[in-house]
């Protein structure tokens, strides 16, 4: 049996553009098969969006959260899926810079 590593845990923020909280709800109700299947192969394991007004709130579980944004850069999947991101959100994420997601300040450790 093989032990797969433990996954990276980013939390993101993104805000949306007034009045496109029901229409980003609506287009994240599904996403393309193809982006579903190009985040698996970029190595992303869970992916969860919490809204509180215009602000969204991300966590991210993936193998390496730097080679995930280098591997969707310039999909052919996620380049439309950007596209559409951008007309929702105040700030379109470019894929430029070295994002490293929100630092963590504290955890409630887990007991074994």
């Amino acid at each position: 049996m093989t032990h797969q590593a433990a996954p990276q845990r980013v939390a993101l923020h993104t805000r949306l553009e007034p009045g496109k909280e029901a229409e980003y709800e609506s287009v994240h109700a599904v996403i393309p098969p193809e982006l579903d299947v190009a985040l698996r192969e970029a190595g992303v394991r869970s992916w969860r969006i919490w809204r509180n007004g215009l602000d969204l709130f991300h966590v991210v579980e993936v193998d390496d959260y730097a080679a995930m944004r280098a591997a969707l850069r310039d999909h052919p999947a996620n380049i439309p899926w950007q596209a559409r991101m951008a007309e929702l959100l105040a700030v379109e994420d470019d894929y430029s810079g070295d994002d490293t997601g929100i630092g963590l300040v504290w955890e409630l450790p887990v007991k074994e």
